[in-house]
C-alpha cells in the first residue's frame, strides 16, 4: 500500500527520528504513510474531502511540534496521533455522514419519484486509487486492510460518537494497546475500555456480506453480466443478478430500495435511459470493491458523467449496490467528464 518519494531514503525500522530535518527532508520521512493516514481520517470522518483536509492538517501540526517530537514512540504512533486528534476537532459539533439505509426509514416505494436530500451531508465513496497503488503488491500493501475502509463498515462507524470511533479505530483496526489510546487520547485506560466496549457492541449488529473474492470465476462472469444489463437496458436481465435480499440506495436520495423487483421497478421507471447505449459503464474499484462509472447518452449523443455505483457480489448474485451522483465525483475517481470514442 505505501508509496516512498522518490529519491527519499527509509529510515530504519525504530531508528531515531532527527528533529532538525529541512521541509523537504520531513516531507521524505512521511511520504511511506500517506496512504495510511488518509484511510484513517477517512474512516473518522467518512468523507474524502474532509479526509484530505485532515491529511494536510496533520502534516502542518507535526511540521509545527517536530522539534518537540522526542522519540518516545514511533513516528508513526506519533503521526496517527496528530491525525486522530485533529479529525476530533473537525468532528466536534458536526452531524455524522450516513447512507439512507442508515437514517433509519423503511425502505421506500419505488413507484414514489425519488427526491434530494441536499442537506445531510451523505457518506462518501474512498476511491482505491488513493489507497492502494496498482503497482504488484507486496508487502507493504497490507498497511491498509481492504476491510477496514469496506462502506458498510464505515458507515457503521459513522453511528458511533466520535470518540468512540476513535478508540475503536486505535484499538481494533491500529491494534494499539488501550495505554497507548489513552495517552494519545487523554483518557483512563478504564474509560478506553469502557468505550471499547461500547462502540462494539454497537457494532455488532453491523450486517456482513462476504464478497466473492476478484479471483472466483463466479465474480468476474456475474459482473460482465451486470455491465451488458444496464449497457443494454434491459431491466429483466439486471433483476435475474440480484440476490433476493439485495439492497440498493443512492445518496443524496434517502430512500433505499430492498428486494429485485423493487430495484427493477425503481431502474424501469426512474432511469432517463431510452434504450440499449445510453448507457455506458466504465470499470472502477472504490472502498476495495468493484464500482462503475456509468455515463449517460445525453440528446447531442455525448455520454455525460452520471453516477457511480459500488456493486457488492455474494455467491448468491448481487447483494448491495450504492450509487452516487455528480460529475465532480468522476474527477476524484481520475475519469473524464464524458466519453469521447464511438460506441
Amino acid at each position: 500500500m505505501t508509496t516512498t518519494t522518490p529519491g527519499a531514503a527509509a529510515a530504519p525500522a525504530g531508528a531515531p527520528v532527527p528533529t532538525d530535518l529541512t521541509a523537504d527532508e520531513f516531507a521524505q520521512r512521511l511520504a511511506p504513510m500517506r496512504r495510511e493516514i488518509l484511510a484513517h481520517c477517512y474512516r473518522m470522518t467518512g468523507s474524502v474531502h474532509d479526509a484530505e483536509d485532515m491529511l494536510q492538517e496533520t502534516y502542518l501540526r507535526a511540521w509545527r511540534a517536530m522539534r518537540g517530537f522526542e522519540n518516545r514512540s514511533s513516528l508513526r504512533t506519533w503521526m496517527f496521533r496528530i491525525a486522530t486528534n485533529a479529525c476530533l476537532t473537525h468532528l466536534d459539533g458536526r452531524r455524522r455522514r450516513p447512507l439512507p439505509t442508515g437514517i433509519g426509514a423503511p425502505a421506500a416505494d419505488p413507484r414514489d419519484q425519488p427526491r434530494e436530500d441536499l442537506g445531510t451531508p451523505w457518506l462518501e465513496p474512498l476511491p482505491d486509487d488513493l489507497v492502494w497503488t496498482r503497482a504488484p503488491q507486496d508487502p507493504a500493501e497490507v498497511a491498509v486492510d481492504r476491510d477496514s475502509v469496506r462502506l458498510a463498515f464505515v458507515a457503521a462507524l459513522q453511528h458511533l460518537t466520535a470518540q468512540q470511533r476513535a478508540v475503536m479505530l486505535l484499538r481494533d483496526v491500529l491494534a494499539w494497546s488501550a495505554a497507548e489510546v489513552a495517552d494519545a487520547l487523554d483518557l483512563s485506560v478504564a474509560a478506553v475500555n469502557s468505550t471499547l466496549q461500547r462502540a462494539r457492541a454497537h457494532m455488532a449488529g453491523v450486517q456482513h456480506v462476504t464478497p466473492l473474492e476478484p479471483t472466483d470465476p463466479r465474480h468476474k462472469e456475474l459482473l460482465e453480466r451486470y455491465v451488458a444489463a444496464f449497457e443494454a437496458y434491459d431491466v429483466a436481465a439486471i433483476v435475474d443478478l440480484l440476490a433476493a435480499d439485495v439492497v440498493w440506495e443512492m445518496p443524496p436520495f434517502p430512500g433505499w430500495y430492498a428486494g429485485p423487483r423493487a430495484v427493477g421497478e425503481l431502474i424501469g421507471t426512474w432511469c432517463p435511459a431510452q434504450g440499449p447505449g445510453d448507457m455506458r459503464m466504465v470499470p472502477t474499484s472504490a472502498n476495495g470493491l468493484p464500482a462503475f462509472a456509468m455515463y449517460m447518452r445525453d440528446p447531442d449523443g455525448v455520454h455525460r458523467a452520471f453516477q457511480v455505483q459500488q456493486v457488492t457480489v455474494a455467491a448468491d448474485g448481487v447483494r448491495h449496490v450504492t450509487v452516487w451522483f455528480g460529475a465532480p465525483l468522476f474527477a476524484r475517481f481520475g475519469l473524464p467528464a464524458e466519453l469521447t470514442d464511438p460506441t
